[in-house]
């Protein structure tokens, strides 16, 4: 069996074991490039971490989770979400999108899309429950959102995406690579919107249920019998202060093998009846369970931002304008403003540092050290000379979409783009098929499959509907989240790569 082969299989072997147990496939990932690199391709242990390790990668993970992780604690996240709910005056068939929004805007300035959907997805629920409002349109437009704002070029997606093609050398363009990306997500949104009842709500308004509520003793935003905090790990509080929320730890959370904490099968965890303002559970770092608080009534007048939470809002915004208008690194300009608002308040950058993405650092971090190995024994130049052995080009690219899009159903997102971006390098050096389009095709394909039960941001969803009706969410996600395997990469590739406008 020759060498590419084995490394191959071992990649495979990471994937189905992270799937199946508990193990983090970035610790998998290094001990795979230690072991492949030294016995394989010769290469040394110290070359293997100085060359291969993306540490720019790392410090930019490392930064964008730090600043997000102080906007959800001091309240900052929340506050923007209610604002948002605010502004379209109680009409229903305006707060799907504005979740849908909210997520993508969570993306798009740099969180991680599971962590995006983790905020959104128990006030998205929340409110479907509350106004009688299908929780598949919720949840499924929360998932899309997420992924129409992934590629980015300040996002975790596009930064990923970004720098394989960059370090292919190929032509790239990150404008066509975030808006191909956020049309198809959104053309889907308007798809689930339709499917899912979202048209039944466009004459029906919050204040409808006033009186319900009232005389349920003014019931909250999560049903009664909704999940509680029985699997939790930490419940969000917000203490007297300005505003600040703070984390309290109540379990320690499961250890998991993929992105953002979980690439297992879907979850199926047995929520305890409580109160109808029970929180709803979100996955928390590492793949466990937390539970989120649901947000202030409606009625309870003009949302108000403290000045801290101000601070954060043009941090944010200042890390935009410095990452896309001049260009600055966009982890240090995260961390440069993560320690600014430290200064403001340094309890906060404690809670914060325990809630950096660290699973998605360890993850990133081992996947492209592995990449590098497979590069520097030539694996990668093979399997794409392989795949480019099918027949044409644009066949060969329509079949990487499908690989993507099927294996990304089960697996890590975050994880496999490193992986099957450089696999298109042979099929694009001749030219026949354009680059932009051929790796937007990839990327959206390998990508908007997340809605899928199996996949990360579809066990949110899940784990946040209530208990009697999680049976339902399943099915719904799995019927839908197949079909999107079926259907999205070839209009992906119809649309993107065979005109070859691209």
């Amino acid at each position: 069996m020759s060498p590419e082969i084995i490394s191959i299989l071992v990649l495979v072997a990471m994937f189905v074991v992270a799937t199946l147990l508990p193990i983090h496939i970035g610790v998998m990932a290094f001990v795979a490039a230690f072991v492949v690199g030294s016995t394989l391709a010769g290469l040394d242990g110290e070359t293997i971490l100085e060359d291969g390790l993306p540490d720019e990668l790392a410090v930019t993970l490392i930064g964008i989770t730090l600043l997000f992780a102080m906007a959800q604690a001091n309240g900052t996240i929340d506050w923007l979400v209610r604002l948002a709910v605010r502004a379209v005056r109680g009409r229903l068939v305006a707060i799907p999108w504005v979740m849908f929004l909210m997520a993508g805007v969570l993306t798009a300035f740099g969180a991680v899309s599971a962590a995006a959907v983790a905020i959104i997805a128990p006030v998205a629920l929340g409110f479907a429950y509350r106004f009688k409002i299908n929780p598949l349109l919720m949840g499924v437009m929360v998932v899309h959102g997420a992924q129409a704002g992934g590629f980015s070029p300040t996002s975790i997606y596009g930064t990923i995406t970004n720098d394989a093609v960059q370090a292919a050398e190929l032509p790239g363009s990150p404008l066509i690579l975030f808006l191909s990306s956020f049309f198809f997500n959104l053309a889907i949104g308007v798809v689930s919107f339709v499917i899912f009842g979202g048209l039944s709500l466009m004459r029906r308004r919050t204040d409808d249920l006033a009186g319900a509520d009232a005389a349920d003793g003014g019931g909250g935003l999560s049903p009664a019998g909704a999940s509680g905090g029985g699997a939790g790990a930490a419940t969000l509080t917000r203490p007297a202060g300005p505003g600040a929320a703070t984390a309290t730890p109540t379990r320690s959370p499961e250890t998991s093998g993929s992105e953002e904490g979980s690439s297992s099968s879907s979850p199926t965890p047995s929520p305890t009846p409580g109160p109808s303002v029970s929180p709803a559970p979100v996955a928390a770092k590492g793949g466990g369970v937390a539970t989120k608080a649901p947000p202030e009534e409606e009625d309870e007048g003009p949302a108000k931002a403290t000045p801290y939470q101000l601070l954060t809002v043009l941090g944010i915004l200042g890390l935009g304008v410095a990452t896309l208008v001049y260009e600055l690194d966009i982890g240090l300009v995260a961390m440069t403003v993560a320690l600014v608002l430290a200064l403001v308040s340094p309890k906060q950058q404690k809670s914060a540092i325990q809630h950096i993405s660290w699973p998605v650092v360890l993850l990133i971090s081992g996947m492209l050290t592995y990449i590098y190995v497979l590069e520097e024994m030539g694996t990668i130049e093979w399997a794409g000379q392989a795949v480019a052995g099918v027949g044409a080009a644009v066949i060969a690219a329509l079949l990487l979409a499908y690989v993507g899009g099927f294996v990304s159903a089960f697996a890590s997102s975050t994880a496999l783009l490193p992986v099957i971006i450089p696999m298109a390098v042979p099929i694009l050096a001749g030219g026949e098929v354009g680059a932009i389009g051929a790796v937007s095709a990839i990327a959206v394909a390998t990508t908007i499959v997340d809605v899928s039960p199996f996949s990360t941001n579809g066990a949110i969803v899940l784990a946040n509907s209530s208990e009697e009706d999680q049976d339902r969410v399943y099915k719904g996600l799995l019927i839908f989240g197949a079909s999107v395997v079926v259907i999205a990469p070839l209009l992906a590739w119809l649309v993107l790569v065979v005109p070859g406008w691209l």
